[in-house]
């Protein structure tokens, strides 16, 4: 079993930078691929960007590529969101999730509908000024 715990989460103005962790423990951390997805109160949850932390492939939802870059710290068995540029449309909870057998271009794919194998508990992202 994985768990995985976010942190990172706050008040932000618009235009600014937050960077959101997500620790993995209880598993072979290099076996996963992780997803970092958001949901807004009456929306769907959306997919926004994985990586596998084997070979460090990633992809990115059009809606954040160019602003937001995700990476991972194999060490620490972290994977993190580095988000920049803000804005408010981007106030959602934030999750990570993890799959096992899912490849980077499969969870891209798949995105917030997808079914993977564990989730964080989520850490809340506000824009707002």
């Amino acid at each position: 079993q994985l768990q995985l715990v976010e942190s990172g989460g706050g008040l932000v103005q618009p235009g600014g930078s937050l960077r959101l962790s997500c620790v993995a423990s209880g598993d072979t951390f290099n076996d996963y691929t992780i997803g970092w997805f958001r949901q807004a109160p009456g929306k769907e949850r959306e997919g926004l960007s994985y990586i596998h932390p084997n070979d460090g492939s990633t992809r990115y939802a059009d809606s954040v590529k160019g602003r937001f870059i995700i990476s991972s710290d194999n060490a620490k068995n972290t994977v993190y969101l580095q988000m920049n540029g803000l804005k408010p449309e981007d106030t959602a909870v934030y999750f990570c999730a993890a799959d096992r057998w899912a490849t980077v271009a499969q969870m891209h794919m798949m995105g917030g509908i997808g079914g993977y194998d564990y989730w964080g508990q989520g850490t809340q992202v506000t824009v707002s000024s």
